[in-house]
């Protein structure tokens, strides 16, 4: 008895939890990943080797290596650029390389770098 009701306490914990996590993401055996919008009546549907979660994504389950929940969808690379845009830097008041040390222009080379100027600080790739 006291083990249904341990249970029982410990499914409604994890449930209340999940609300938190508004998508689902799945990690391929190959690193890739794949996140899937956990709406309220999203249906996970399991037929031979194949899961199917709504109708949105479908995996082989032996190309499948993990899945939890998570805050934010991670097919976004996690480079914290959310839009590209062509940057001069004639407007640069400070230049920061990806470590925390300033750089001056003539210091940049190829790579990603952190740009304040007057209108705000953006993340810069320079190609």
């Amino acid at each position: 008895m006291k083990k249904k009701l341990l249970l029982a306490l410990l499914m409604g914990t994890l449930t209340a939890h999940a609300v938190d996590y508004p998508y689902l993401t799945f990690v391929l055996t190959d690193g890739s990943k794949a996140s899937v919008s956990v709406a309220s009546d999203v249906a996970l549907t399991f037929s031979g080797s194949t899961l199917t979660i709504g109708a949105e994504k479908e995996f082989t389950l032996t190309n499948l290596s993990q899945m939890y929940f998570s805050t934010t969808d991670e097919t976004q690379e996690a480079t914290g650029i959310s839009e590209t845009v062509a940057a001069s830097l004639d407007d640069a008041i400070e230049i920061y390389d990806l470590r925390g040390n300033r750089v001056s222009r003539e210091q940049m080379r190829r790579g990603v770098y952190i740009i304040k100027t007057k209108n705000g600080t953006s993340k810069v790739a320079v190609k």
